[in-house]
């Protein structure tokens, strides 16, 4: 291992093999998404799909490999043990850092089927990241704010109907989605902002794991609540952390849950039915804020880093 090696050489180092880790099989993956373009025979595409697969997994593996050889990590990991390769899964997560996909495609690798993410259309730009992701079927959403929805009514159940229309390409292929239901990356200042009731976490949104539901909720064999503590990197950019070296531990809890059904006619026409789910969630989210509190205890924290819990009337 390399963590001996200055901080700025290991940043420059751990750059360079993630960018050519990346474009090889990025590469592969697009070459593959050409060809299921041209040929839409079922079989076929069933086939490169499977092969596209095999090589994100081959990119998460050698995720770990850069890892292992510029940074002496531990990896705390618990909850993998019922997990089945040919089954479907929807997956919930914290979400703490860019670190996190390469963390969880990693640790999930050999567990579940491939991730697949829910992404900004935005992201479709991005060189070989979005042309790879696109090949891999994973759907690019536009959200649509209120304010256009307000100018074009039209415009309602948009992203509902993309959802149904890249999850239809999951049916025939055991697939796990995660969403990040915080939809977006977890800091002290955004949870403030928020007003967040959690001491770790940022309110939860309900509407991208309904819309997944929605879509395919009967085909999931479970819902995964995937929990992420960086230790070393409380308050830090845990991306950052890691290209430096200084990432000792990362700790990962997996917990199998069974899958809500969601009615999406009630969901998007009935406010209480909407507020059942979310509540739903938040509850989920509550039992997640403390199983972060306690890991931060267990895995020596500093105490300037751990936060009192919100009183009952901020909640």
């Amino acid at each position: 291992m390399l963590n001996f090696l200055p901080g700025p050489v290991l940043y420059f180092l751990s750059t360079l093999l993630l960018i050519i880790n990346t474009v090889v099989w990025a590469s592969l993956i697009i070459i593959g998404g050409i060809f299921k373009l041209l040929l839409p025979i079922t079989l076929v595409r069933n086939g490169l799909t499977h092969v596209m697969n095999r090589f994100m997994w081959a990119w998460a593996t050698c995720n770990g490999g850069i890892l292992y050889l510029l940074a002496d990590i531990e990896w705390d990991v618990e909850g993998l043990e019922n997990l089945d390769k040919h089954s479907w899964y929807l997956l919930i997560s914290n979400h703490l850092s860019g670190f996190d996909i390469a963390a969880q495609t990693y640790v999930l690798r050999n567990h579940i089927p491939m991730l697949k993410f829910f992404l900004k259309k935005e992201l479709l730009y991005v060189p070989f990241l979005g042309l790879g992701c696109w090949s891999l079927d994973m759907p690019f959403m536009t959200r649509t704010s209120p304010a256009k929805l307000k100018k074009n009514p039209k415009l309602k159940g948009k992203d509902l109907k993309t959802t149904r229309r890249a999850c239809e390409k999951f049916r025939n292929m055991p697939t796990s989605i995660i969403n990040y239901v915080e939809g977006s990356r977890f800091t002290e200042e955004k949870r403030i902002r928020q007003d967040s009731p959690y001491r770790y976490l940022l309110r939860p949104k309900a509407g991208g794991i309904a819309f997944a539901l929605s879509a395919m909720g009967e085909q999931f064999t479970n819902l995964l609540d995937v929990t992420l503590v960086y230790p070393e990197a409380i308050k830090k950019d845990a991306l950052d952390e890691v290209m430096h070296g200084r990432m000792k531990k990362i700790v990962v809890r997996v917990k199998v849950l069974p899958v809500p059904k969601v009615d999406n006619k009630r969901y998007f026409a009935e406010a209480a039915y909407r507020v059942e789910f979310q509540r739903w969630l938040n509850e989920i989210w509550e039992q997640k804020d403390e199983e972060i509190h306690q890991l931060m205890l267990k895995h020596n924290v500093p105490s300037e880093h751990l936060i009192e819990k919100p009183s009952a009337s901020n909640q």
